[in-house]
């Protein structure tokens, strides 16, 4: 029989030369030794342990009931009883005496009311920032227990037009790609929690123009895709609309805008208009309705040439100022964000693989530039 190496240590050999010369009580008086030698932790051994610090439970007084917790947070975060106790599906008198019960518990006012309605107090705001904190690392700690079974599924949320108009075109080899895995596409405008596992990865269109903030330290990132970002009109609204010889004359045009006026006011100015006191023009959005409006002669849209290549193509949209210089390129990456501790899981490094191959093999022309 092999031993290894790590059961070495622990298997006491008698010597062969010497055990026929035991008897049947020695050979039992020997093992019974080596069995108490390697028995389990007795509760003594325990209790020996908890005298060292950090192994200790916190003390009874040192814990206030859960319930009491959970409703001063709640009604700290949204501002009012009421709102706490329809967010948690619990009577408003009944938060208000576990509410109570906390503050006998600790001994101080944590809440007062005020004519706009309960404040919390100084002292109040110092408990609340120390404990919401390690609430939240209580609740993602139990989503991802509770999680750990979701590594067969792929959820994936994107930015409306990519889902679209590249995505959602190619499930059937997503699906190839990962047999057995579950997989759900999201299109939306606004990133997932990660935190709270909405989205194994999303995808998102980030301008190298604007002024993004840094990741968080759980999450990070990886360039998938990259395209510029371009004004775009239909062939019959730039035969009927004044001339268009730089970015400045853009203002003299119908300028269709997403949800904010903004992401054509950074463009602009990243390419040296002063946009004054604002620019006017409708409000769709979506930058799949403004692309949409633009090839039916509504206004000028800002889109990118790997959502807009077909109708590029086609000549149901005109990409205005290509090769002038005037209109210096602008560039947009799309990125792929996910978990950094998820980051190899399985299914997800199967879907970056399919999502770098594919883009090479199927739009080569926005492969990111390493």
């Amino acid at each position: 029989m092999m031993i290894s190496p790590e059961h070495e240590r622990t298997v006491h050999m008698i010597p062969l030369e010497s055990a026929h010369d035991l008897t049947s009580e020695q050979v039992a008086t020997s093992i019974g030794r080596h069995k108490r030698d390697h028995r389990e932790p007795s509760m003594a051994d325990r209790k020996d342990d908890l005298s060292k610090p950090g192994q200790q439970p916190p003390l009874r007084k040192a814990l206030p009931p859960f319930e009491g917790l959970r409703a001063f947070d709640a009604i700290a975060r949204l501002g009012g009883v009421r709102k706490a106790a329809k967010w948690l599906d619990r009577d408003h008198a009944v938060l208000s005496r576990h509410l109570r019960a906390l503050e006998e518990w600790v001994g101080i006012t944590l809440v007062e009311r005020a004519p706009t309605g309960l404040v919390l107090t100084d002292a109040g705001k110092d408990y609340h920032r120390s404990i919401s904190m390690a609430l939240d690392m209580v609740a993602h700690a139990t989503l991802d227990v509770l999680n750990q079974g979701i590594h067969h599924q792929l959820l994936i949320w994107s930015t409306p037009g990519f889902a679209q108009q590249w995505l959602s075109r190619r499930i059937a080899s997503l699906e190839r790609a990962n047999q057995g895995v579950e997989i759900e596409l999201k299109p939306s405008v606004s990133a997932p929690d990660f935190l709270s596992h909405e989205a194994t990865a999303d995808i998102r269109y980030w301008a190298s123009y604007e002024d993004l903030d840094e990741l968080p330290p759980h999450l990070r990132s990886q360039v998938i895709a990259q395209s510029p970002i371009i004004p775009v009109a239909s062939p019959e609204y730039l035969e009927n609309a004044p001339e268009i010889h730089s970015p400045q004359d853009l203002l003299n045009h119908q300028l269709l805008h997403e949800n904010t006026t903004e992401t054509w006011k950074i463009w602009l100015e990243s390419v040296g208009v002063d946009c004054g006191a604002g620019l006017k023009g409708p409000r769709l959005w979506q930058g799949n309705l403004t692309s949409d409006a633009s090839r039916h002669g509504r206004g000028i849209a800002l889109t990118n040439p790997l959502l807009a290549e077909k109708h590029l193509t086609r000549g149901d949209l005109v990409w205005i100022g290509k090769d002038n210089p005037a209109f210096p390129p602008r560039r947009g990456d799309y990125v792929l964000i996910a978990r950094h501790d998820r980051w190899n899981e399985p299914s997800l490094r199967k879907f970056r693989q399919w999502l770098t191959n594919t883009i090479a093999k199927d739009t080569p022309e926005f492969k990111p530039v390493r």
